[in-house]
């Protein structure tokens, strides 16, 4: 019973990493449809989506089970809950990489992404990778250090958003109004998926340490 129980314990970890990689490949293809106006990229993103959304569904069924039959207690618990926590904001960062894929299909066959911003889209869509790549990272190592540095990644992904409005809100574009909502709202999705793997970092922290990030101290 106690080696089933630790083997439904371990497989949490093991689905939330696979949700960071299903969600790196949805970030990286929708990316893809954005700036080629691959429809074939964006229809795999969309479809993909139901594979993360099964991992979420799983994730939460484990979770109550073990909370219901085993009435976990300290660091067992804090696995458990953390973990729910962690698959809604990977759910999420799926459903963030869906919008980005449902733009570049609503203007297909033309690019959403004016080139004057297509430097900083692309940009955008490598940080998206390295942050949820990184999250991965720390689940799979329960790393609480190399779970702070997410902040610092996303300060990167914050600087990107405000430097593509600021080119969209420059006197010299000249794109209409149906590509600058569209640019607005690809910035916005780029910076909630990154803000997400913060989340994922943050709740890491808790599982292995039971401190918040806030009160995490390094070097106690």
């Amino acid at each position: 019973m106690r080696d089933t129980y630790h083997d439904d314990l371990d497989s949490l970890s093991e689905r939330l990493v696979e949700m960071t990689r299903l969600a790196r490949h949805a970030v990286a293809r929708a990316t893809t449809a954005l700036l080629d106006s691959d429809l074939e990229a964006a229809q795999e993103v969309i479809s993909g989506d139901e594979a993360i959304n099964s991992l979420d569904q799983e994730i939460e069924d484990t979770a109550f089970s073990l909370m219901a039959r085993q009435q976990p207690v300290a660091s067992d618990l804090r696995t458990i809950i953390t973990s729910l926590y962690m698959r809604g904001d990977l759910e999420r960062m799926g459903d963030h990489a869906v919008h980005l894929a449902k733009i570049a299909r609503r203007r297909h066959p033309d690019s959403a992404i004016p080139k004057p911003v297509r430097s900083i889209v692309l940009e955008m869509g490598h940080q998206a990778e390295l942050l949820v790549t990184k999250a991965g990272e720390v689940i799979t190592g329960r790393d609480p250090d190399t779970a702070l540095e997410l902040d610092k990644d996303d300060d990167t992904m914050d600087r990107l958003r405000r430097k593509l409005l600021q080119r969209i809100l420059s006197p010299g574009w000249e794109y209409g109004v149906e590509a600058t909502m569209d640019v607005t709202l690809v910035g916005r999705f780029y910076e909630r998926f990154g803000d997400h793997a913060v989340h994922v970092a943050d709740n890491l922290v808790y599982m292995v340490t039971g401190e918040k990030r806030e009160d995490y101290d390094p070097e106690g």
